[in-house]
């Protein structure tokens, strides 16, 4: 069992729900990003989501592109992503999940990438544009190095797919709660809840809920029909604008999850 599944059964037994942040890698600089993981722990992350920049993310909206685009033109590349975590597991021991689209991981090359993500200390993954129909070598590499495979559904995800998701998925399952991208509008309704609820039955998994959750009211709606929920177009929105209320937000965020 990896740290993620035993983070959620912890949680489950004291009636809490996961706060899942999210922050670009490298956006304004590595250094930064380093000390944003620490500061996101003390207000409360209990596992932090770290994008990985990429020229052609296409599951980002505007928000979470531009910080990609500064990233990128800052030369941050997967390896000094994981240099990043090899470095923050000197400080912290919080669950790292990396959000990375297929194409890093395929240059770098599986086998090397999966030996070095696990020795630098990632928890788990999120890849969005890799189906986990197509994405066995990743799940039996993953699984031999107890991380996490994170796969996503969405509203119009079919019974036969929520099976494929469940079967494939470790540590949580994602559900995008809207058929958009990162940072549109959020409508939190009872189709939402039986989804949720179905998504639950299927897999016996956490369901934690990402994609438009921006203020304390939508975590708190989220979180009451959820396992977790995920953070992050306002986060990197209020990073890249240097807002001093930063901290003032993600504890705000904390208390209504």
């Amino acid at each position: 069992m990896g740290r993620i599944e035993e983070l959620f059964r912890d949680l489950k037994s004291k009636g809490r729900k996961a706060f899942i942040p999210y922050i670009m890698t490298g956006d304004p600089s590595l250094k930064k990003t380093e000390e944003l993981v620490l500061l996101l722990e003390d207000c409360g992350a209990d596992i932090i989501e770290l994008g990985v920049p990429f020229t052609d993310p296409l599951a980002d909206g505007p928000t979470i592109q531009m910080a990609a685009e500064r990233a990128v033109r800052r030369g941050v590349t997967l390896r000094k992503v994981l240099a990043v975590v090899r470095r923050l597991r000197k400080k912290t021991s919080v669950p790292i999940v990396l959000m990375t689209y297929f194409n890093p991981v395929f240059k770098y090359g599986l086998e090397s990438f999966m030996d070095d993500a696990s020795g630098a200390g990632v928890d788990g993954l999120i890849v969005p544009d890799l189906p986990p129909d197509e994405a066995g070598d990743l799940i039996r590499l993953a699984r031999a190095r107890d991380v996490s495979t994170v796969f996503l559904l969405a509203p119009t995800s079919t019974d036969e797919r929520i099976g494929l998701v469940s079967r494939a998925s470790t540590g949580f399952i994602y559900y995008v709660s809207i058929t958009g991208i990162t940072g549109a509008a959020l409508t939190i309704d009872g189709a939402m809840k039986e989804m949720i609820e179905k998504i639950r039955s299927a897999s016996g998994k956490p369901v934690a809920v990402g994609f438009g959750v921006k203020s304390p009211g939508d975590a708190e709606a989220v979180a009451g029909i959820s396992d977790g929920v995920i953070v992050g177009s306002s986060i990197v929105k209020m990073i890249s604008d240097n807002d001093r209320g930063l901290e003032r937000y993600l504890k705000s965020l904390r208390r209504a999850i």
